[in-house]
């Protein structure tokens, strides 16, 4: 693999078009950020990537975003101005150091990206994390388009470094993906100042600790009073009697349906300005209050003793949009709902749900887990989309990491008939599943584990981890084994597992469901996108023999699909996309008729 190619250094002001999350990572190295690392997450994940294309920089993966938070914390420690990324679920992983980074402070700015995702476009829940950093008692920030986004980084290094404390920037998906012109400045000279003693900071033990909480709520006073003076939170003059406050992705909606509004748009967003919405609050006769998910703003304003509404013309669940907040805007009085200023696209876009690429090493296992009938307990990967038809062959699903603690629990308490299998792809085994099954052997729990090794963090674009073999920056690295941490933990039985031989994977699975302690199996099969797409070698259906039982549609593969030309019986055969089958040969093992080849050079049109 070669290495990760530089982009040009920035000598000059000059505007480019970026998107939100390519914005940050300039931002970042504009604002003197040396040091990045994260834990790949869509939406988060192109910051880093970004970053590490930057000349005079250093910037890794972790094997999950608690090591990455605190591989950060001691680089800030050592006076490196520092980048976390990971998106919202993330930030869960890393709460434990967080919380107490809050106390100790940092030495050189540290700011983390919280990527959050209403409506749950790649993710499990759409927890909104503004909560998180009142909870830390950490100063937020929260661009709306991708200039500020590029704009905050450097506002964010100053409040980070003014208050010694760790920043949230909080983003959302439509920033991070969307696209605008950003001013670009020339890049300073990084500094790193190194670390130095100070043992009653930096030593979280109960006598010091209790000092530093008292040295937090200090600084959340000193913090609220620069919110409420802040140029991050300005007052838009408008026309008209009802005012409204909004920030982030929202605030870019409010202003498309009402150009013209009065408008408090909030930047800083932890502390809240309560003392300068109060005073915009003083100007109109009714305040709204538009924001995604919770009521974040809508709470504290209320709590402040200020008239406002929000929830009770918004949703709380899902992203809003032009069509939304005008909706609202309408029931709350603020609009007249005989005109409208949003023109809502006029036609519907296809359906295209997720489904396992073609010749995804992942596909046969779970034909045969169905085939032993097992009780799959699954994790977040591109595995997790065998729980979809026509697969049906995942059963629950939590969290990174989830999957093996769940099964093991269900073998404490039920003592299931059926085989209790855990999948887990190999990134997010070494993410967090390597304690679930350390636990498993402890109290050893009869359960499978099955680590789909596809070698790469596929689902949020191939990225390294430390099984790969490469860093971040494309740097050669050493490559993790499998099967010896396996061992390590106490695994006794342990399979090498080609996932492409059917009847052997099913044979492999049925001898694991008759040992009565933690077994592993370890697939063998590469990823057939990362690090580059495997060249096809298709199949194709002989519809004379074909008889159209419709076997080879029950493995959901794209490149299979009905025909129009049928059985006596009416039935649809089906045929096979040459282009786009990669030759997995599954279609062909299921086939009861033997009406599925491979092409040859003999097969092959004229």
């Amino acid at each position: 693999m070669a290495k990760t190619k530089k982009l040009p250094e920035i000598k000059e002001p000059l505007k480019m078009l970026l998107s939100g999350n390519e914005a940050i990572a300039l931002g970042a190295r504009e604002a003197g950020i040396y040091f990045g690392v994260g834990y790949p997450g869509t939406p988060s994940t192109e910051i880093l990537e970004t970053f590490a294309r930057i000349p005079g920089i250093k910037a890794q993966w972790s094997p999950n975003e608690k090591v990455a938070f605190e591989v950060g914390i001691g680089a800030a420690l050592a006076g490196s101005r520092t980048l976390v990324t990971m998106k919202h679920v993330g930030v869960n992983v890393a709460m434990d150091p967080l919380m107490t980074f809050a106390y100790t402070g940092t030495v050189g700015g540290f700011v983390f990206i919280s990527a959050d995702d209403p409506e749950l476009h790649s993710s499990q829940n759409e927890q909104d994390n503004r909560i998180l950093a009142r909870f830390a008692k950490i100063p937020m920030l929260e661009p709306s388009d991708s200039s500020e986004a590029h704009d905050f980084m450097k506002y964010a290094i100053e409040i980070s470094e003014k208050f010694e404390t760790p920043l949230m920037l909080r983003i959302t998906t439509r920033i991070s993906h969307a696209k605008g012109i950003v001013n670009l400045e020339p890049w300073p000279v990084p500094e790193v100042t190194g670390f130095k003693r100070n043992p009653e900071r930096f030593v979280m033990i109960p006598q010091y600790a209790r000092k530093r909480h008292t040295e937090v709520e200090k600084r959340i006073i000193s913090m609220r009073e620069f919110s409420n003076n802040s140029p991050l939170n300005r007052v838009e003059p408008g026309t008209g009697n009802i005012g409204i406050v909004t920030g982030g992705v929202s605030y870019n909606y409010v202003r498309e349906v009402m150009p013209d509004a009065p408008i408090f748009k909030v930047g800083m967003s932890n502390p809240m300005p309560i003392d300068s919405i109060r005073e915009f609050a003083a100007t109109v006769d009714k305040l709204l209050v538009v924001e995604e998910l919770e009521p974040y703003y809508e709470e504290q304003i209320l709590a402040a003793g200020i008239a406002c509404a929000g929830k009770e013309y918004f949703p709380i669940e899902g992203e809003l949009n032009p069509d939304i907040v005008e909706a609202g805007l309408i029931k709350a009085g603020a609009l007249d709902g005989s005109t409208s200023s949003v023109h809502p696209v006029g036609f519907n876009v296809l359906p295209r749900p997720p489904v396992l690429c073609s010749g995804c090493p992942h596909r046969p296992v779970y034909q045969a887990l169905k085939k032993i009938r097992a009780d799959v307990f699954g994790d977040i990967g591109c595995y997790t989309l065998g729980a979809l038809k026509p697969l049906n062959a995942m059963h629950a699903c939590i969290c990174m990491g989830a999957s093996i603690g769940m099964a093991d629990g269900v073998q404490q308490v039920s003592g299931s008939k059926k085989p209790v299998v855990a999948v887990i792809g190999d990134s997010t085994f070494l993410h967090s599943g390597i304690t679930g099954l350390l636990d498993a052997v402890y109290n050893q729990a009869p359960m499978i584990l099955v680590i789909l090794d596809n070698r790469a963090t596929a689902m949020t674009g191939g990225q390294q981890h430390p099984g790969t073999g490469f860093t971040l920056q494309g740097e050669v690295a050493p490559q993790v084994n499998l099967f010896e941490i396996v061992k390590a933990l106490g695994v006794k039985r342990v399979y090498d597992v080609d996932s492409y031989d059917l009847d052997k994977t099913i044979e492999i699975l049925t001898e694991a469901s008759e040992i009565k302690e933690p077994t592993v199996l370890i697939t063998s099969q590469p990823c057939v996108l990362y690090p580059e797409k495997l060249p096809p070698q298709p199949f194709d259906v002989d519809l004379d023999k074909c008889n159209a039982c419709q076997v080879c549609l029950h493995i959901g593969c794209p490149s299979i699909s009905h025909i129009d030309q049928t059985t006596e019986k009416g039935l649809h055969l089906v045929a096979i996309d040459p282009d786009t089958c990669t030759g997995c040969s599954l279609c062909d093992q299921v086939c009861p008729e033997d009406a599925i080849f491979e092409i040859t050079h003999e097969h092959a049109p004229v």
